[in-house]
């Protein structure tokens, strides 16, 4: 252990932000060098950690932070609050006896330094580890207890390798829905392969031994989970890039940059999540996370039961072209009056009329002379409006395509529309016009001059000219086979599905919301796909010892961006400008032959699709974790049946997200037999926010929040001053640019790391966004100061603590404390354990002296939050290891016998005793004393008792005889 943090010819002993600078800059020295949180793996390179540090065989626990991202910004006191509260609890269970592994790595590819590149000609790898080496800077010196073995970047050439491999297994592997006693897994490609060649049907109308090469990948591209297609895409211009629908915000807009965002139709990858939406929703039930999440993932994914009902249609060159349609209202096939494709459906052609007929309406026909003209402007029009832009349009629009179907229910003619109301993104992309159960139905009928006819009767104080979409008994819904009449809509749908399905132009179905992600970019700053391509644009996996596909150099970092609003521009990703690098001659198994390679890079979503495996054994150049050491951090057990890591704390802004795209990846790999457990993340903890207020003066501009004063009048009413002018207060985020910011750094220098430590974790449950004040830190420092001062004379530096007992009442407070805060510890209230320490402080400080017997649990319990603070006080008191792994205290159950009770004795309803009792003391125990007490002894005064009235603990009422 090393000396005193005090420098020689110091003296000042008293703890403010120079001593605990020093105290803390030591232990984080000590800490290092002795590796303190190395956590030993059950194989491996990590096996062995330094001696002395913990004993075999103690019961692991394995803990996540979310993967920080490297800004150049630097972090604010906000960024850390989630870090703070798992070191905490992670410093807590290692005093529980626990083997605690607890990392933390870089989430390192991503838009932020692929943009300063294109500003200002830095490789982004450059800025990526300056940002890094910052960020570890202001992490280390917060005294958080990382493993170090266990940090990497997602940048790393080692976790690039494995993030390729992964994905050729995706890219390897197809959904077989018969697998796993049916419930569906991810297989092999190769057996899939087999099954074609043993005679399982193509889709092609010939036989697997007919196709060439070509002909067999585009077999089973429409079967493996990693795909390329041309597809509709979410299409940014402005960044020059697709985006997956979850990087879209719900108006429409890019979420970096703030760009809009179109549909177009482009070839990408995708990954077929949509195999997994019943798993991802249903294995929602195996994991501890907040039911606000839960909702949002089982809403993302959007499972509806409904029916999929074919409409045959009529149109030059192609009768009977049937269109398929789902909704989750069967029963409102009566009330179907016409039917929309979305612009980009793949029968709009074909069912496009080559001449308008005499009896369409003009405002059908969208001023064009033919329908193909009308269609091609409409198409045009729409692909101009973001997804969310259409949706809300209050005035629909559409145009005739010239053809119609047949109404399956009655027969009747239904005109086939193109309106942009409709997408392809969910459903079939074709909806049946249904105006009088459905808003939107509703706005086009009325604009187009549409019959209606409702299904379910309304209310009668309805109003008549308006949609009804609610429940009630069903009308209009009857032919020669069929009456739903009267029933309510549950029944009618039941029905009504049993009858069209025996018709044959009907079929149970269940839908999602869900979409498959879209997993290109047209981005320098990724991870480079393992595929190339042959001369016939068949996509081929590297082998695995071809990984990493390390990032070429190029002329220029950025894709090429385009006026936000050209929807007919086309992707053009940085890496296509290295010719020497795309195209490249590789000996695949059938000779050497000329490739190129796909240009564009992963999405910034795949390294922390996976990072939790590479934790728990970040060496491994044989796998991306060992089946052991996953098996010990990550399997499934009795308390959590799924698996996973124990607790990962972090934002709900990543509820959908990563958090989805990871548990899809994580069952691929167990599918695959790669890892034994089923899910990453067993237990979820969202960390509120820390927010901060902001000013601006007259202007709107921002002014620094550290130089406005408050000034409050006779009223008690506030005004704020930046100088001798009013501004302006908001409440929100934290920023540069919104000049409050607040960096550790500051509290570094200012209070110490162990000050700031207490002071967020004493702000709130962590759950609960707080505000920033801070004026109020110096109470945690105050706390601080008080703990010192038990343990040092602040004079002179000598210690303080008695080894005298301590007498009673301490320790019942003590142990007291010592419950509550064991009790605060498991279930994250770190608040109220900073609160209840604070009691049992100021206890000690009242009474003028510091037991040992109190001093040292108090240290202790201390430890967690102000780390550094407490193995100082811990080393002053003659201990010579770490507090790291010192048992937490048990509460003694003898001192936590509560405060005694007044308990008052009547004789004949008149006080005449009060007794100091123990506030659990039995009845009858009570009545004994009262009948022997002095006070009721003299007032029977030698009469008999005749009755006895017991409340315990505080009431006995004697009733004498008369």
């Amino acid at each position: 252990m090393s000396a005193s943090p005090d420098q020689p010819g110091t003296v000042d002993h008293r703890y403010g932000a120079s001593l605990a600078g020093r105290i803390e800059e030591k232990w984080q020295r000590v800490w290092h060098e002795q590796q303190t949180f190395a956590a030993p793996n059950p194989t491996g390179d990590l096996a062995e950690v330094p001696s002395g540090v913990r004993a075999a065989g103690r019961e692991h626990m394995y803990l996540m932070d979310m993967f920080p991202y490297p800004s150049g910004k630097g972090l604010h006191v906000g960024h850390p609050l989630g870090y703070l509260a798992t070191d905490v609890y992670a410093r807590y269970q290692r005093m529980q006896g626990r083997n605690v592994m607890h990392a933390l790595g870089y989430d390192a590819f991503g838009l932020p330094a692929e943009q300063f590149a294109v500003q200002t000609g830095q490789h982004p790898r450059v800025t990526t580890e300056e940002n890094i080496a910052n960020m570890r800077r202001q992490l280390s010196r917060l005294g958080l207890g990382h493993d170090e073995n266990r940090t990497f970047a997602t940048t790393d050439p080692d976790f690039v390798k494995w993030t390729q491999w992964i994905f050729l297994q995706i890219f390897n592997s197809w959904y077989d829905p018969e697998a796993a006693g049916g419930r569906g897994a991810a297989r092999p490609i190769s057996e899939l392969i087999a099954q074609f060649e043993a005679g399982r049907d193509t889709g092609t109308g010939r036989e697997w031994s007919a196709l060439d090469a070509h002909e067999r990948e585009e077999v089973l591209q429409h079967h493996r989970l990693a795909y390329v297609s041309k597809s509709p895409v979410n299409w940014c211009p402005g960044l020059g890039t697709v985006l997956a629908n979850e990087e879209v915000t719900a108006d429409g807009r890019s979420e970096r940059g703030n760009f809009p965002v179109f549909t177009r139709e482009l070839k990408q990858w995708n990954m077929r999540i949509t195999a997994y939406a019943d798993r991802l929703a249903d294995d929602l039930d195996l994991v501890d996370w907040p039911d606000a999440v839960r909702h949002m993932q089982r809403n993302w994914i959007g499972r509806s039961t409904g029916a999929r009902i074919t409409f045959e249609t009529t149109a030059e060159g192609v009768p009977g072209a049937p269109v398929t349609v789902y909704t989750t209202r069967a029963d409102t096939i009566f009330g179907t009056t016409y039917l929309v494709l979305a612009p980009e459906h793949p029968l709009v052609d074909g069912l496009t009329a080559a001449s308008w007929d005499d009896s369409v309406p003009a405002h059908w026909r969208g001023g064009a002379e033919t329908p193909a003209q009308a269609v091609a402007d409409y198409r045009a029009a729409a692909a101009a409006k973001t997804p969310a832009e259409r949706q809300e349009e209050r005035n629909k629009t559409g145009v005739f395509t010239g053809s119609y179907a047949a109404n399956p229910a009655t027969g009747e003619a239904l005109p086939i529309f193109v309106a942009d109301y409709v997408l392809m993104g969910y459903g079939t992309g074709a909806v049946m016009g249904v105006p009088g159960e459905d808003a939107r139905d509703w706005d086009f009928a009325k604009e187009y001059g549409l019959p209606y006819i409702r299904t379910v009767q309304p209310p009668a104080d309805h109003d008549e000219d308006s949609v009804y979409t609610g429940d009630g008994a069903k009308i209009n819904s009857a032919n020669a086979e069929i009456d739903l009449g009267g029933m309510d809509v549950a029944e009618a749908c039941e029905r009504m599905l049993a009858w069209l399905e025996s018709k044959g132009v009907a079929e149970a179905a269940v839908q999602y919301r869900l979409r498959d992600w879209l997993f290109s970019r047209q981005r320098y700053w990724g991870e480079p796909f393992p595929i190339v391509y042959d001369e016939a644009g068949t996509p081929h996996a590297l082998p695995e010892d071809q990984l990493p596909v390390d990032l070429p150099e190029v002329s220029d970092f950025s894709p090429r961006t385009f006026d936000a609003h050209d929807v007919t521009s086309e992707p053009e990703p940085p890496l296509g400008r290295n010719e020497d690098w795309v195209t490249v001659t590789l000996d695949l198994g059938d000779g050497p032959r000329q490739y190129r390679r796909e240009t564009n890079t992963m999405p910034n979503w795949a390294g922390s699709s996976w990072y939790q495996l590479r934790y728990a054994d970040p060496h491994n150049d044989a796998a991306p974790v060992g089946a052991e050491n996953e098996a010990y951090w990550l399997g499934p057990t009795e308390s959590k049946p799924a698996g996973g890591a124990d607790l990962y704390v972090g934002g709900v802004e990543h509820a959908v997200l990563h958090l989805l795209y990871a548990r899809f990846w994580h069952k691929v790999l167990f599918d695959l037999g790669h890892v034994s457990s089923s899910e990453p993340f067993h237990r979820l903890i969202n960390q509120g926010y820390v927010q901060a207020y902001a000013f601006t003066d007259a202007r709107g501009a921002y002014v620094p929040a550290d130089e406005v004063e408050e000034r409050v009048d006779d009223s008690g009413s506030s005004t704020w001053f930046h100088g001798d002018e009013e501004v302006s207060r908001e409440y929100g985020k934290m920023g540069k640019s919104l000049k409050n910011m607040v960096t550790p750094d500051q509290m570094y220098e200012e209070f110490g790391a162990d000050t700031f430590r207490v002071y967020e974790m004493s702000m709130g449950p962590i759950e609960v966004s707080r505000a920033w004040d801070t004026r109020a830190v110096v109470g945690a420092q105050r706390f601080l100061q008080r703990v010192w001062r038990l343990v040092v004379d602040e004079g002179d530096g000598s210690l303080v603590v008695s080894d005298a007992p301590a007498d009673a009442e301490t320790l019942r407070v003590l142990h007291r404390t010592i419950a509550g805060v064991r009790e605060d510890m498991d279930n994250f209230r770190f608040n109220t354990v900073v609160a209840k320490l604070i009691e049992l402080t100021n206890h000690l400080t009242k009474s003028g002296v510091s037991p040992r017997e109190a001093v040292e649990p108090l240290t202790i319990m201390l430890s967690p939050l102000a780390p550094h603070l407490a193995e100082e006080i811990w080393e002053r008191l003659g201990h010579t290891e770490t507090i790291t792994y010192v048992p937490f205290p048990e509460a003694d159950p003898q001192h936590l016998v509560a405060e005694t009770v007044t308990a008052v004795v009547q004789v004949k309803g008149k006080v005449r005793a009060r007794l100091e009792v123990d506030p659990e003391i039995e009845a009858a125990e009570l009545e004994r004393l009262a009948l022997e007490s002095p006070g009721a002894l003299r007032a029977l005064n030698g009469a008999g008792v005749r009755k006895v009235i017991v409340r315990a603990p505080k009431l006995v009422n004697i009733v004498p005889d008369a």
